[in-house]
């Protein structure tokens, strides 16, 4: 409990079972965390694989996500982060993939509708972290172009976005190249009121 004290929260008293302790004077920040998999095939009438979509940049190749939208899993994973920072529903549930509306949806859209309840609840978004684990198409080429885009999406400075990519060291279908896998880390600050 001293140690809450020091860092400024508020401790737990035993009549108070379950609540959160309090922060005193510390910045309001919220931490999300998005993570996306799509599975890849090819295109029909082989497969079900849509035109390759990763952080609003179109890749030229043989095998593409398997989703209801358009299957941009960058964009799906930071929609999550932004989400999952707000203590909101997931982007599953807020645009279903049984419903028809979304059926091959431009991800911008997902990712403008976190955007806007980010900044509706009073937060903006500090930085994002983003990891793309795909062993082909090669991302460095198109790196800068995703980071672009996001920030462009989310109305933020390209140094507040960072993207890498990994391979999987072929272990799984992520590593075989059967699926690509998407992880994203968001910081966010309040500006008006608290969320």
């Amino acid at each position: 409990e001293q140690g809450l004290t020091r860092l400024g929260l508020v401790a737990d008293r035993p009549d108070h079972a379950g609540a959160v302790p309090s922060a005193a004077g510390l910045p309001r920040l919220r931490i999300g965390h998005g993570y996306d998999l799509h599975r890849l095939e090819p295109p029909p009438p082989t497969g079900r694989g849509r035109p390759f979509i990763l952080g609003g940049v179109r890749f030229d190749h043989p095998v593409g996500p398997v989703g209801h939208s358009d299957g941009d899993a960058v964009y799906h994973a930071v929609t999550d982060a932004l989400l999952g920072a707000l203590c909101e529903a997931d982007i599953g549930q807020i645009f279903p993939d049984d419903d028809p509306r979304w059926d091959g949806e431009d991800s911008t859209v997902f990712l403008t509708a976190a955007r806007d309840r980010t900044r509706s609840r009073g937060y903006a978004v500090v930085n994002l972290d983003v990891t793309v684990v795909c062993v082909r198409p090669k991302l460095a080429p198109h790196k800068q172009a995703m980071i672009a885009n996001i920030a462009r999406v989310l109305g933020l400075d390209v140094g507040q976005v960072n993207l890498k990519g990994k391979t999987h060291e072929k272990v799984d279908a992520v590593g075989e190249g059967r699926a690509v896998e998407v992880h994203v880390v968001a910081l966010l600050a309040a500006i008006d009121h608290p969320g």
